[in-house]
């Protein structure tokens, strides 16, 4: 992944470009704060944009995008089908209400928002219909672990081309990183600044302080590097464009090492294999 510029994209397994810096949109509210996010995000040169159905924003971040001075065509729009709307009979009915909220007539990326046993297989098949009609130019996963994805390859057909996991120097996972590098996946993070707690680290504080960045700029920085794209999210405009504030500097194979010595696998968000419990 050539790290350029805020407009800098990855190239996903079927060619399309992703943006390998984006806003998240989760907890931003509907309406006047999340359309003014976007906005101040696409001023600031990014061109992607993250949502959910399970954020409730979805109608919010269509109207922003549909107002905007930069194209439809030009951003990058994702968004995720939540737990309860999987399964053969119900995905297609979720996309088409995902589109109908944004107004657009194609979605840049689906996920499945995590994968729900004994459903999101079929959510998948229903994912590849959706693909090979061009009503979505890429499918995904998050919340998903090597197991989840060798199930996926086990049906055969169109294969994920993004997991979007949680992802920060506490929860790195390489082996299943270095997997989805080996299946040509591109790996996406969620929750970069482990919600806020990473950027109280000794160790990343003294990175920053030496390239006169702050912890969030080097956070951000050490995922585009280890070839992960990120969507930090923020509904400030001056955190916007601070986190987009990350193209000159380069950290050292050093830094990035002892930055990556940080994980113990502590997670924010729910395991993978126990989500349903945490929703339930």
């Amino acid at each position: 992944m050539g790290i350029s510029s805020i407009k800098g994209t990855t190239r996903l397994a079927n060619n399309v470009e992703l943006p390998y810096l984006g806003l998240g949109v989760y907890k931003a509210e509907n309406g006047k704060e999340v359309i003014s996010s976007i906005h101040h995000a696409l001023e600031a040169g990014y061109r992607l944009i993250d949502t959910a159905s399970f954020y409730g924003n979805e109608e919010g971040v269509g109207k922003a995008i549909n107002m905007a001075n930069v194209s439809r065509d030009d951003i990058f729009v994702t968004s995720k089908i939540w737990i309860n709307d999987q399964g053969a009979e119900n995905t297609r009915k979720a996309f088409d209400q995902t589109l109908e909220k944004l107004g657009f007539d194609y979605l840049d990326l689906y996920l499945i928002h995590w994968p729900v046993p004994g459903k999101y297989l079929e959510t998948w098949k229903v994912f590849q219909e959706l693909y090979e009609e061009g009503k979505v130019r890429a499918i995904g996963v998050s919340n998903c672990l090597q197991h989840h994805l060798e199930s996926i390859k086990e049906l055969g057909g169109v294969q994920p081309m993004v997991l979007q996991n949680e992802f920060h120097p506490r929860l790195i996972q390489q082996d299943l990183l270095n997997y989805c590098i080996k299946n040509n996946i591109q790996y996406q993070a969620w929750s970069p600044f482990m919600r806020g707690e990473i950027l109280d680290n000794s160790l990343i504080k003294q990175i920053a302080e030496k390239y006169k960045k702050t912890a969030a700029q080097i956070v951000i920085r050490w995922d585009l590097q280890k070839g992960v794209a990120t969507i930090p999210k923020s509904v400030h405009k001056s955190r916007i464009e601070e986190n987009a504030m990350v193209f000159d500097f380069r950290l050292t194979n050093d830094e990035l090492s002892k930055i990556d010595t940080l994980e113990d696998n502590t997670r924010t968000g729910a395991h993978p294999d126990h989500f349903m419990e945490h929703f339930s």
